[in-house]
């Protein structure tokens, strides 16, 4: 009995000790597997990371592509460095440095209108593209034909822009009269407008083209040529002396002198609108014919300004050209023509404008003593 005691308590013992040593090697291959997982592990995590990333990086790259591309196309449309003024490289300014008067304007002139004085000249003698601001050569070609402003001329297909693909607010089909084109092609700059007054002259385009080289050549624009009567075309182009000299003749038109210094024009114009009609205890809807009075407000915001006195205006701008500003206005009790051509940036001309006017405000006498003696 007592052997068999013995021999049960020794195979408990060995049993405690082999559960022990069970124990311990199971702890021991716990505590070593993790270090051999994290060995083999890092890399593999490493290796999710960067997939992680790049993926992030494809998602995301996109959306930088495109921020930048729309930054880009919004340099370039701010900025095009193949314009004349700019392939030339030449100077901001030909007369002097002043700290009072710093244009982002490439080429700029500044005349008395009453003594032909140039008053600041930069860049004058360049010919370069003048986009919008052949709107005004456009006015006095059609006033001089004496053609009847009340007469309606419908907006066509023909008088869509197929060279540049802008768009416009005069919907085909659009009837106007002469005198409403004038004043949307004047203040709102609107390219169906000024296309439609072409058309309907007698002889055509062709003709009407014909009669603005003509008038150029008679009001001594010596660099000037016009190709259409938009603007759109890079052909039409005029040195800075040039634009002076057709905004002189456009001053002589009181009608153009009325229109293009407006700060805004309200038109009527045919629309469809959707109503509600009930009919036997049904409602549908049915489209209806409605007038819509529409307001075009004019391209240079300095119109609207009561501290201007302008008695003509007009923009421009195709990418060719950049931004343009011919005006002629009365500042410190005198009558003054500014050109302003190639600006940087859509406000720059509109700034180099008031740096005009504060500099001829400051003194009056800087013409006399700082300025450039030549005849524009």
């Amino acid at each position: 009995m007592f052997a068999k005691l013995q021999s049960l308590r020794q195979r408990r013992t060995w049993g405690e000790e082999l559960k022990k040593s069970l124990l311990l090697l199971t702890l021991s291959a716990f505590l070593a597997l993790p270090m051999a997982n994290t060995v083999l592990a890092e890399p593999t995590t490493g290796q999710l990371r960067v997939k992680t990333n790049k993926a992030k990086h494809k998602k995301t790259a996109p959306r930088k592509n495109k921020k930048s591309a729309l930054n880009s196309k919004r340099a370039r449309v701010a900025f095009n460095p193949n314009t004349p003024l700019r392939v030339l490289k030449v100077s901001y300014d030909d007369t002097w440095r002043d700290g009072d008067l710093d244009l982002k304007s490439a080429a700029a002139l500044v005349v008395d209108q009453k003594s032909g004085e140039a008053l600041y000249a930069k860049n004058v003698e360049v010919a370069t593209p003048i986009a919008s601001i052949t709107k005004l050569m456009t006015a006095m070609v059609t006033l001089d034909a004496s053609l009847p402003l009340d007469e309606e001329i419908t907006i066509s297909g023909d008088d869509m822009d197929r060279l540049k693909g802008t768009g416009s607010r005069l919907a085909l089909g659009s009837r106007f009269t002469r005198e409403e084109l004038l004043h949307l092609a004047l203040i709102a700059s609107e390219n169906r407008a000024a296309a439609a007054l072409s058309r309907a002259y007698p002889g055509g385009r062709t003709a009407f083209v014909a009669a603005m080289n003509r008038k150029a050549a008679e009001i001594g624009m010596k660099q000037a040529h016009f190709a259409d009567g938009t603007g759109l075309d890079s052909a039409n182009r005029a040195t800075a002396a040039d634009l002076v000299k057709m905004v002189d003749a456009a001053y002589h038109y009181p009608l153009i002198r009325q229109i293009s210094s407006s700060g805004s024009y309200d038109v009527t114009m045919p629309g469809r609108q959707m109503v509600r009609v009930k009919e036997n205890g049904k409602v549908r809807r049915v489209a209806r014919n409605v007038v819509r009075h529409v307001a075009f407000n004019n391209t240079n915001s300095l119109t609207r300004s009561q501290e201007w006195e302008i008695g003509v205006s007009k923009t421009g701008y195709i990418n060719e050209a950049g931004r343009c500003l011919v005006m002629q206005a009365s500042i410190a009790e005198r009558k003054v023509i500014i050109v302003l051509l190639d600006s940087w940036g859509k406000w720059s001309r509109i700034g180099d404008a008031q740096r005009i006017k504060k500099w001829l405000e400051k003194d009056k006498q800087v013409a006399s003593s700082r300025g450039h003696r030549d005849s524009a």
